[in-house]
């Protein structure tokens, strides 16, 4: 599977200062297929996505999309390549309407299927239709997790990362927001999903991998995971 590998981070050390948060990290997400990368607070693992989306600059180690080195690659640049990212905290453009940060996700796009995809997002995100006159800071939570994710969604990622979508959300706005995360990769979309609810980040995914301080201490498909003792006892709470 090595030669259809999309993105791949290869030894990857990222620092604070004299703190190494992520030491040697490796790992593969494959064109078409959804990984999921779980672990506790402090594991490392927004770190390694700011790092692989240019970020956070990397101490060592190398994070290659299509075959092709990112490094040093800004946010823009990765937009243009089809890998997108929904940061942890919404990050959306609270004093623009909902309409506005929909746009705002296509901005590096000229074709004549915009309109056409704001619709889809539309029907995929009911609530946002109803209030796309509405400024995103007076959103809820939940609301801007909805327009953040629709917002990637606009740019037609081909490579789409979701650093902690379920935090702080009503269990009800969580239900949803993954039923949208299992719709978005059916329809073709490769995913790289950091979640703290490791639950159901494995049920989602077709494979894992567990990171702790730093490092990667274990992978596998991701229903194996479930099952597997040390998983269960250390992330799902049993």
């Amino acid at each position: 599977m090595a030669s259809n590998a999309l993105l791949e981070v290869d030894q990857l050390k990222v620092a604070y200062g004299g703190i190494q948060a992520v030491k040697g990290v490796s790992f593969k997400v494959h064109a078409g297929e959804s990984v999921s990368l779980i672990g506790s607070n402090g594991a490392g693992k927004t770190t390694t996505m700011k790092a692989i989306t240019g970020l956070l600059k990397p101490k060592s180690g190398d994070v290659r999309y299509g075959g092709q080195s990112i490094i040093g690659q800004g946010a823009w640049d990765l937009v243009q390549q089809g890998l997108a990212m929904v940061p942890e905290g919404r990050g959306v453009f609270a004093r623009m309407t909902i309409d506005e940060n929909l746009l705002m996700g296509a901005y590096i796009r000229n074709d004549a299927d915009i309109a056409q995809d704001m619709e889809r997002v539309f029907e995929t995100f009911p609530r946002l239709k109803e209030r796309r006159k509405q400024l995103a800071g007076t959103m809820s939570g939940g609301e801007q997790q909805m327009l953040a994710m629709g917002r990637a969604l606009m740019s037609r990622p081909k490579l789409l990362l979701l650093d902690e979508p379920s935090m702080g959300l009503s269990p009800i706005m969580v239900d949803r927001i993954f039923e949208v995360i299992q719709t978005v990769t059916q329809q073709g979309v490769t995913l790289l999903l950091v979640e703290q609810n490791a639950s159901r980040a494995l049920q989602l995914t077709d494979r894992a991998y567990v990171m702790d301080s730093g490092e990667i201490t274990m992978e596998g498909p991701a229903r194996e995971m479930l099952t597997n003792p040390k998983v269960r006892e250390a992330y799902l709470g049993e």
